[in-house]
């Protein structure tokens, strides 16, 4: 059904066509499972606090901790080798936990060796990453390991919090070490005894990265690497140590012959009699979304989606619409630091634009919604936004509007007018809207040209701040990197709380998520001031001028700026310019114009 190449612009899905059949029947097989247990020092790791100690000097935390492993092996008892395929590739994750394996079926037999590497062969690792379909441990929304406009994976990152002393007065500052390019892989070969179905556990020993047979110190060999090339000290003694923190697998069962079990086909909900698919289109660079497979995008939904978006008619007292806080000429945002609901009522936190929310998994600035159809129903029922006493008073009054009535049998057949149905309509509008073809998107294609100072602010966003190795970068692609210009996840970035808004500790209840909000998209970062979760600065000028120097360093502080200098990151007035020159290439003439029907 896909269709990927890299001289077309973009690749077309059409999304019902991926209901009739996707999924195979499964064989019975017999699978080898690996399971990867972070340890340090013999304990599992933890991810809260500066608890770990690489040498008498440095004390550290390990915040993020991400491998991509190819080149799996099996070593049979006669010391033959059965080798995988050279796309089975693996994702690894510490936090959130994504640690097990499972290898294609191995031959019958005994094995007494397992190897794999660190980092993927070159072809992969140059390879287009919008080829990956949503759930591929190679798509960049999963993994966060690419850098996308220079090509290449991250082979392996690890991020926390250091102190340069056992001393706890001791300033704490922030390490970032990310291992890439075709010369850092490395291969790892372990000896266990095993049949062809089974389960090993296989230690990881954080402690040894930074001990052996290398021993690494984040102040004199450097607290950041990107491993431009094998000159970089730091680079080449993490590679040293790398093969060295996998220990010897522990072998926890012969896992004998299993019917793997058949995923659940899933049913699209209430499909209308002849459904026709709205034609999700994708530029290219951008990885493939993980659209839902129970509400197809169909024409009939996205239609009704927008007539709801759009109506009035959905705030209790017909005053106020989704679009009073999401306007089409701002990219779906608005210009207000708190929106007004119904009653004039002012919100707790700046309204989110609204594009390229299909490659999201939660939302709100705090992610406490799992999905869009939950998100929609929150303002519906929210006395500060569309203040109705339940959803049901809602559809009580679209059952009794007959051009409502015929909206939704168009795209829903015989279903009830209802919150779920309700909230898929929204859901299906809310997923069409996309935002891929700025200025920025046009020059990679080669259909415009940057000018120099845009080139000079699109070179300093994607190079860090390393004045170790050279760099004197802006480094905001840590954050902001990729097609999204978004990594979707959730960071402090420095600011001073107010208000008692703790952030996704609200939504997590804990403590080692104050201050964290979700990172936005800087698409169209020009057209929706102002900026961060509560409005706090009307300029791209006052937003570069926080992390050139009003960082507020705490607990919680992402790793990525807790390792930059205080009060941050030190760029001139010039390429501050240079900055904001780039960052308004990345906005979408298409909201210029009124999308209001």
């Amino acid at each position: 059904m896909w269709s990927i190449a890299r001289q077309t612009s973009k690749i077309r899905l059409w999304y019902i066509a991926t209901i009739v059949s996707v999924l195979l029947p499964l064989r019975s097989t017999s699978a080898l499972t690996l399971e990867f247990v972070p340890i340090f020092d013999g304990a599992p790791l933890r991810a809260d606090s500066l608890r770990y100690a690489t040498s008498d000097r440095q004390q550290i935390s390990v915040e993020r901790l991400a491998f991509l492993l190819s080149g799996f092996g099996a070593q049979r008892s006669d010391g033959s080798w059965h080798r995988f395929t050279e796309d089975t590739v693996a994702f690894l994750e510490f936090s959130p936990p994504s640690l097990a394996v499972t290898l294609p079926a191995l031959p019958e037999g005994d094995y007494i060796g397992l190897q794999f590497s660190v980092g993927l062969p070159e072809a992969i690792n140059h390879s287009d990453p919008a080829q990956y379909a949503s759930d591929h441990p190679l798509n960049p929304t999963r993994n966060a390991l690419h850098w996308t406009w220079a090509e290449g994976y991250i082979f392996l990152a690890i991020e926390g919090k250091y102190r340069h002393s056992e001393s706890a007065s001791a300033e704490v500052g922030g390490y970032a070490l990310h291992m890439g390019n075709d010369w850092a892989r490395t291969p790892v070969t372990l000896p266990v005894e095993y049949r062809h179905s089974s389960q090993l556990l296989i230690p990881l020993d954080v402690g040894q990265l930074f001990r052996f047979p290398q021993a690494i110190d984040l102040v004199e060999h450097g607290h950041t690497t990107h491993s431009r090339s094998a000159d970089d000290e730091l680079a080449s003694r993490l590679r040293a140590n790398l093969a060295g923190i996998f220990g010897m697998p522990k072998l926890l069962g012969d896992l004998g012959r299993q019917a793997k079990a058949a995923q659940p086909l899933v049913e699209p909900l209430f499909l209308p009699e002849k459904p026709r698919g709205y034609p999700f289109s994708l530029k290219r660079h951008f990885p493939r979304p993980d659209l839902p497979r129970d509400n197809p995008l169909l024409i009939s939904r996205v239609a009704l989606g927008k007539e709801l978006f759009f109506d009035p008619l959905l705030s209790a007292d017909g005053s106020v619409s989704c679009s009073s806080c999401h306007e089409p000429e701002y990219a779906f945002g608005d210009r207000r630091v708190f929106s007004k609901g119904i009653g004039g009522q002012a919100g707790s936190r700046h309204s989110m634009p609204l594009f390229n929310l299909a490659w999201r998994s939660e939302f709100f600035w705090d992610g406490r919604a799992p999905s869009l159809r939950e998100q929609v129903l929150d303002p519906i029922t929210d006395p500060k936004e569309l203040g109705n006493a339940s959803v049901e008073s809602l559809a009580d009054r679209l059952r009794a509007d007959p051009r409502y009535r015929d909206l939704f049998a168009a795209a829903f057949g015989a279903a009830e007018i209802d919150g779920q149905t309700i909230s898929l309509a929204l859901e299906n509008f809310l997923l069409s809207l996309t935002s891929q073809d700025s200025k920025f998107d046009r020059a990679m294609r080669g259909q415009a040209e940057l000018s120099s100072q845009e080139r000079r602010g699109f070179e300093l966003f994607f190079t860090e701040y390393e004045p170790r190795m050279g760099q004197y970068g802006a480094d905001c692609f840590h954050c902001h990197g990729g097609a999204l210009f978004s990594d979707q996840r959730f960071r402090n970035n420095g600011l001073e709380l107010r208000d008692a808004d703790y952030g996704r500790e609200h939504a997590t209840d804990r403590s080692e998520d104050r201050g964290k909000f979700l990172v936005p998209s800087l698409r169209n970062v020009a057209i929706t001031a102002p900026y961060m979760h509560d409005g706090r600065f009307d300029t791209l000028q006052e937003v570069i001028d926080h992390y050139r120097t009003g960082i507020v360093r705490s607990d919680t502080l992402d790793a990525n700026l807790a390792k930059h200098p205080a009060p941050g990151i030190p760029i001139s007035d010039e390429d501050a310019a240079a900055l904001i020159a780039f960052l308004q290439t990345l906005t979408d003439p298409q909201y210029s114009r009124s999308h209001n029907p």
